[in-house]
């Protein structure tokens, strides 16, 4: 693959055949398997992988187009295993929220850096979770309470990012994790709401002229480690404790903010 005709965002991609570089399917296996066992079980907190990774061995809009493409594979497995556990009335309040992000995303798609961006949810990311581990030493804190408000933000916050550079995960979980839902509403909440933004999200990338026949195709090799990797992840987080279980998710949190500041500032 190649980059695009120029660098502007909204730059069409140019069709071209399937990358045949080893280094890229090296990278795009054990991300896509990655990212889907996370999808399943995982609450999502290591599927911004998916992107970095590719992004190694080929242009960034190509890694996040084919990205989004395979996110939405998983996001059908994912539901079909973990449906209707999600949390209603949280859902209910997340998802105008989240819709309103994609919107505000798919607006700042040409003026913001998407590197910016993902550097900048690092940083918050990492602010979150040293203001955790800090709580932590005074104890367990009680779950956090219900709070449209904040819901909603974290939602609008998720759905720009997850937009502009599929990094929504972070905000998110700045709200959900504190409520320590069960695990099972915690994993099919996350799934539900990002299953969600991610089929939006087909719409602004199509828009933008993202989906030519090299990232129909590419997509379509990778698309069987989907439901495998999925399904993988259910197995495993039926079969963790909970305390286990939310420090993975935590310990997914810090590796993806870590990996954000990187590609945001440093890279």
């Amino acid at each position: 693959m190649r980059p695009l005709e120029c660098g502007h965002p909204r730059a069409r991609t140019i069709p071209l055949p399937l990358p045949t570089d080893p280094l890229f399917y090296a990278l795009a296996v054990p991300a896509v398997l990655i990212s889907a066992i996370a999808k399943g079980g995982f609450a999502g907190a290591s599927g911004n992988v998916l992107v970095p990774l590719m992004a190694l061995a080929i242009p960034a809009p190509q890694a996040a187009a084919i990205g989004l493409l395979l996110l939405c594979a998983m996001d059908l497995s994912g539901l079909r295993a973990w449906w209707g556990q999600w949390d209603r009335r949280e859902m209910r309040v997340l998802i105008p929220g989240g819709l309103c992000g994609v919107v505000l995303g798919a607006l700042l798609f040409g003026l913001l850096s998407p590197r910016a961006i993902m550097g900048l949810i690092g940083v918050i990311t990492l602010c979150f979770l040293a203001f955790r581990a800090w709580a932590g030493r005074r104890g367990l804190p009680p779950p956090s309470p219900h709070s449209v408000p904040r819901g909603f933000l974290a939602a609008t916050a998720a759905g720009v990012t997850s937009t502009l550079a599929h990094a929504g995960g972070p905000p998110l979980q700045m709200y959900l994790l504190p409520r320590r839902l069960p695990r099972a509403a915690f994993a099919a909440t996350n799934l539900a709401f990002f299953g969600l933004l991610n089929y939006v999200k087909l719409v602004p990338y199509a828009a933008l002229g993202m989906f030519d026949a090299s990232v129909l195709l590419t997509a379509a090799l990778l698309l069987p480690l989907c439901p495998a990797g999925v399904y993988l992840g259910v197995w495993l987080q039926r079969r963790l404790s909970d305390q286990l279980f939310y420090r993975i998710v935590q310990a997914a949190l810090l590796l993806t903010g870590v990996k954000l500041v990187w590609d945001g500032f440093f890279a």
